[in-house]
């Protein structure tokens, strides 16, 4: 191993500028472990906000370290693409170091939120947004490594579909804290709450009441019921969108939102076997897959096909997720923003388009197509 790292070293470490010629092997070695990367952050996050329903904050608790982990695979792989030049161009290799600084100086902020702040158990806050501003730069510039770099093939078109599954979950990452909450308030109200007793004494604490209901909706459900459905249909939606286009395959919208829809259903029966909260599942993110894919497979002028995407969108989205709180598990959501939610999803996505449509060369490297 020792002299395989020495041989790697001798082989390709040396400086160069972005953009410069790299080998397929490289490559494919590169954003395979870019891929790894980001397979560990997302189990460390996935079990962190498990966690944090359970027990109170830990810098150095098992899901931090996981994550850690990942964190530290994805800056190696910036520091080797930044002084190397290879597996991208000066935007490429940009994105990574910009979204990896992000990142690596919201971690301190979120560290010192929490000493300030307490419990701050919620995803919504300013720190956490920082987290995943600085995930979703760097994959975006993975995604794009990827799509100029990695050979043609299976692999390729697998691969991408993994990114842009990465790219979904920390897009709907926030939403996860009403998924957990209204699971955490329903195990309180049947006697048989989740969270240990330390958690709901602390949270009483910063109310300044006792323990009870009122303490666990101040740490469970403390977000407003419209964020919910417009953050995440809209936001979803445009991930798939664009991951519909860059994938330039079939159903690629519905594959994507189905291999996360069934990466949470199979994560949360295993941190339920280790005594951790379990989560409601969006299980309406496959229709909406569905729904954009149905919109990509008819020909129509843009604005049209993102006025109709988006009301389809709107529609299984929230008949979805009404669907799940009358007969499975579901968060409350405000129902009345389902119009302010098809108009902006609406106006973002022909506003997309349009971005699409003016860089050509970008189009054509990016294999972007705004009719497709």
């Amino acid at each position: 191993m020792i002299q395989g790292a020495r041989d790697f070293r001798a082989k390709y470490w040396a400086r160069g500028a972005p953009g410069r010629e790299t080998p397929q092997e490289l490559t494919r070695l590169l954003y395979k472990w870019w891929l790894v990367g980001l397979l560990l952050k997302l189990i460390g996050s996935s079990w962190d906000v498990s966690w944090h329903f359970k027990w109170l904050r830990d810098d150095l608790a098992p899901p931090h370290l996981i994550n850690t982990v990942g964190t530290v695979i994805v800056v190696g792989l910036t520091l080797f693409h930044t002084f190397t030049g290879y597996g991208g161009d000066k935007l490429t290799i940009r994105l990574m170091q910009v979204g990896s600084g992000i990142f690596l100086i919201a971690l301190p902020i979120d560290v010192i939120n929490h000493r300030i702040n307490g419990l701050d158990i919620t995803s919504w806050s300013g720190s956490h947004a920082l987290l995943y501003l600085g995930t979703a730069v760097m994959l975006a510039g993975a995604i794009r490594g990827w799509m100029q770099n990695y050979p043609q093939g299976r692999a390729y078109t697998l691969g991408l579909a993994a990114l842009w599954f990465f790219f979904l979950e920390n897009v709907w990452f926030p939403n996860q804290h009403q998924e957990y909450g209204v699971r955490a308030l329903q195990a309180y109200d049947s006697g048989k709450a989740e969270a240990e007793p330390i958690l709901l004494q602390f949270a009483a604490d910063q109310l300044g009441i006792p323990v009870g209901r009122e303490a666990v909706v101040h740490f469970a459900l403390p977000i407003a019921d419209w964020v919910y459905p417009v953050w995440g249909l809209v936001a979803a939606a445009l991930v798939l969108v664009v991951a519909r286009r860059t994938i330039n395959r079939k159903w690629a919208a519905t594959a994507v939102a189905a291999g996360y829809v069934a990466y949470r259903c199979l994560i949360w029966p295993m941190l339920a076997g280790i005594d951790f909260p379990k989560s409601a599942v969006p299980l309406f993110l496959v229709l909406v897959g569905l729904a954009i894919d149905a919109a990509h497979a008819v020909e129509m002028p843009t604005p049209a096909k993102a006025v109709l995407g988006s009301a389809a969108v709107t529609t299984v989205g929230y008949v979805g997720i009404w669907f799940q709180q009358e007969y499975l598990w579901g968060p409350p959501i405000s129902f009345s923003s389902a119009a302010v939610t098809a108009v902006l999803l609406a106006v973002l996505w022909t506003a997309g388009d349009l971005l699409i449509r003016r860089p050509a060369a970008f189009t054509r490297r990016a294999g972007l197509t705004a009719s497709s």
